[in-house]
């Protein structure tokens, strides 16, 4: 895995996973061990968990314990694959392996375990802060809308846009607002015109404004 890194990842990286490859095995060795939950599933929830947490804050200083978590830095290098989908591919594959040795219950176990450490990283990674960003167009109503966003919210962007079919310049409204507001916006939007056209999208971190830094 460190020659891998090498060529792939280059010295600086390799170095960080150098360290971590050797840091790792000394703390497991000077961690006392002893069982918490008699729940193997329930070990398996928090395994998952504490090993996704841990996995995300070294990749964030370009770094990794190495294994198996050497490749998903790649993918993401050159394939710019989520790392938190890449682990769970190669670990997966390894996994599977291990059904000729472990039998089938070790298997979902252990595969359970693994989705669990990528919901861990995904959220660690973007945060529990999620808002939905929404633009609208409307043929007949955009005013009417307009005024709706701007006097009950806060934060409204407007865009010059052109038809991509014909060609007509129109406006395009943006506004970015919490998980709990979204659905009334929506019904307030089509109350206005049912026929507006709208695009949703997550976002991870926002910043400045109502949201303050």
């Amino acid at each position: 895995m460190l020659i891998i890194a090498w060529i792939f990842l280059g010295k600086t990286t390799t170095r960080n996973i150098t360290l971590g490859s050797l840091i790792l095995p000394l703390l497991m060795e000077i961690t006392p061990s002893f069982k918490v939950v008699n729940s193997d599933l329930l070990a398996v929830i928090y395994g998952g968990a504490l090993m996704g947490l841990g996995v995300s804050l070294l990749y964030r200083v370009n770094a990794a314990s190495g294994g198996t978590t050497v490749f998903p830095m790649i993918f993401k290098k050159y394939f710019y694959i989520d790392p938190a989908i890449g682990l769970l591919a190669v670990d997966m594959i390894v996994i599977f392996m291990n059904i000729f040795v472990d039998g089938w219950n070790a298997f979902f176990l252990a595969a359970f375990s693994q989705v669990v450490t990528a919901v861990t990283m995904n959220y660690a990674e973007t945060g529990f802060d999620k808002k939905y960003q929404v633009r609208v167009m409307s043929n007949d109503h955009l005013e009417e809308i307009r005024d709706l966003l701007q006097k009950e919210y806060q934060g409204l962007t407007i865009y010059n846009v052109v038809g991509g079919y014909s060609e007509d310049k129109k406006q395009q409204l943006l506004i970015v607002v919490d998980c709990n507001e979204y659905g009334l916006l929506i019904s307030k939007i089509h109350e206005i015109d049912p026929n507006a056209f709208l695009i949703t999208s997550s976002v991870a971190k926002v910043h400045g404004g109502r949201w303050g830094f």
